[in-house]
């Protein structure tokens, strides 16, 4: 039995301790909401595995150039181009999980884990920020070759299985893969020919050396404007807003066809949260802006940042996984 005068003694104790424990927490809190409101307070590195000019490079430039006015800090891009953009995501995976050193990816962040036995896990070792992105791929052949589509190249290469080729700019690029996911999906037979980049790739397609491409369609487009190429059809599920007027491979003949190459930021993995949340909301805002939701457009990008951190992680996994299927089942080995 506990008497009262130890009930009364014990009363001041525990309120001092449930005091401490409240004035804990709201240290904590406040140390977040302090963080939260600091970063970032010095320029912020953002490294492309590509090389300047391309694609990817041109987005992560604009992008980077329309972030100071939501963060407040300078965005650098830094080129880091090699071994299919393992060397930058190696480097960046290496940095200090602070929230100033991110990772501009493409679709290859998702593939390479089927073909190289890698120093980092892209779900482990890195914290997703958004997708920034989404990359049509454009089906293009030589004007002179007797198809206008989808539906005609499959009866083309049914009639002369392995007679025909398809481009890409190398093994393993979205590019190729799309190639294999179009010869698993129809049950055909190609042969791949791959190219170091897609500017020779696309120059063999005009010059009638390759029958057909799927590269990006910012790269293509206009080619197939100006006759120079055929565009048959987009590979994403739904028409690219930049060319409304070309179908869908899955509207063409094979539902279910839904391939992109796409752009996101990572950052190393232990990142503060606040940190991810206040870049997330910045990118989202900035690509939801006319201006350069426009430009992007005008590259050929579907602007789509509008993924949660979550949702990035759920599409990463997804791709991985897509990709890692196909690897498999088409046997496809690195060079």
């Amino acid at each position: 039995m506990i008497h009262s005068k130890g009930i009364l003694r014990a009363a001041p104790h525990a309120a001092r301790m449930t005091l401490l424990g409240v004035i804990a927490l709201m240290s904590v809190a406040g140390s977040a909401d302090v963080a939260a409101q600091s970063y970032p307070n010095r320029p912020i590195r953002l490294f492309v595995g590509f090389p300047p000019g391309g694609g990817s490079d041109a987005l992560a430039r604009l992008v980077g150039g329309a972030l100071p006015e939501k963060l407040g800090q300078q965005v650098l891009v830094d080129n880091r181009p090699g071994a299919n953009t393992i060397l930058a995501t190696e480097y960046v995976k290496s940095q200090p999980a602070d929230g100033y050193t991110l990772l501009f990816v493409s679709a290859s962040f998702s593939i390479n884990p089927s073909l190289y036995k890698l120093t980092y896990d892209i779900e482990k070792d890195f914290s997703p920020v958004t997708v920034v992105a989404i990359v049509p791929l454009l089906l293009i052949t030589h004007p002179s070759l007797p198809v206008r589509t989808v539906k005609d190249i499959i009866a083309l290469a049914k009639a002369q299985p392995d007679k025909l080729d398809y481009a890409s700019f190398g093994v393993g690029s979205a590019a190729h893969l799309a190639g294999e996911m179009f010869l698993s999906m129809t049950g055909t037979r190609m042969t791949h020919v791959p190219y170091k980049g897609s500017a020779p790739a696309v120059a063999d397609v005009i010059g009638g050396r390759v029958t057909m491409m799927m590269p990006g369609i910012g790269s293509a487009i206009n080619l197939a404007r100006s006759n120079k190429l055929r565009a048959i059809a987009v590979t994403t599920a739904k028409r690219a807003t930049g060319a409304p007027d070309i179908p869908t491979i899955a509207e063409s003949g094979i539902p279910g066809f839904d391939v992109s190459t796409w752009e996101s930021i990572q950052a190393p993995s232990g990142t503060p949260p606040e940190a991810i949340a206040r870049l997330n909301t910045s990118i989202r805002d900035v690509v939801a802006g006319g201006d350069l939701r426009q430009k992007m457009l005008t590259l050929g990008f579907e602007p789509d940042a509008m993924k949660s951190p979550a949702e990035t992680a759920q599409f990463i996994r997804a791709e991985r996984q897509k990709w890692a299927a196909l690897v498999k089942a088409r046997n496809i080995k690195a060079e």
